[in-house]
């Protein structure tokens, strides 16, 4: 099958591009350093030829909510306009558990865009809704050091492995659109300080946490907020295991 993953050069882009081609798979990659603006649309009709499906993984950079909302908006539209004129049968949206439930987020506001524009879209879709990832806690934490010091907001996650979001990104892309997908997240629940804190020693990073909520992390997230929904699906990979990786 010949599948498009959007966001290819990214953590879980790359991720996504391994387990297809390690299903047998003919993968085009699609992202800005390859040659594809999505913003704009340039280069994208090209790369969509002869796509059955595409695999939608890209970020957004780090704005305020206006540009935030208008650029998963630019980015949304042109791969539905691109997929629709190529034939694409299936669109897959990697999104994010509990979207609905925090306001006052940026980032989240972009992903609602992108989900209202995918189901209301010419293209047949499937929207993943995952929990954070478990290097999450770590790059968040580096967003605000200094000097050895960083903030960090004192968040209950339920994190999952990198490479099983991208293994079932895998699996979703190759059967029949389901429309909005069961929350996917890790098999435990986490304290962000925690994850951070365990994440930076195993990386031999050292650097004084502060729990504090922030602008983009507010007490609007606290407790159960971003834990997955009923009936959600289990990956199997524990933090403790993913972590053994970074040492």
């Amino acid at each position: 099958m010949r599948i498009a993953v959007a966001g290819a050069t990214g953590n879980i882009g790359t991720l996504t591009v391994a387990a297809l081609e390690r299903d047998g798979h003919d993968v085009v990659r699609i992202s800005r350093s390859l040659g594809v603006d999505l913003s704009t649309g340039d280069g994208l009709g090209e790369v969509l030829t002869g796509v059955e499906v595409v695999i939608d993984v890209t970020s957004g950079p780090v704005a305020g909510r206006a540009e935030t909302v208008a650029y998963f908006g630019a980015v949304t539209r042109n791969l539905l306009a691109a997929g629709e004129r190529a034939g694409v049968r299936h669109h897959v949206l990697l999104s994010i558990a509990g979207v609905d439930r925090v306001e006052g987020n940026a980032h989240y506001a972009g992903k609602r865009e992108q989900e209202r524009l995918v189901a209301g879209g010419p293209v047949p879709w499937t929207i993943v809704p995952a929990t954070q990832f478990h290097d999450f806690a770590a790059m968040v934490a580096s967003w605000t050091e200094r000097d050895g010091v960083a903030t960090i907001a004192p968040l209950l996650v339920q994190p999952i492995a990198p490479a099983d979001v991208a293994g079932i990104l895998a699996e979703i892309a190759t059967g029949e659109p389901q429309g909005r997908y069961v929350d996917v997240a890790g098999p435990e629940p986490q304290d962000l300080v925690d994850m951070a804190r365990r994440t930076n020693d195993a990386r031999g990073h050292a650097v004084k946490l502060v729990p504090a909520w922030s602008g983009m992390f507010g007490p609007a997230m606290a407790g159960d907020v971003l834990l997955p929904g009923e009936n959600a699906r289990i990956a199997p990979t524990t933090f403790d295991e993913w972590l053994a990786e970074q040492r």
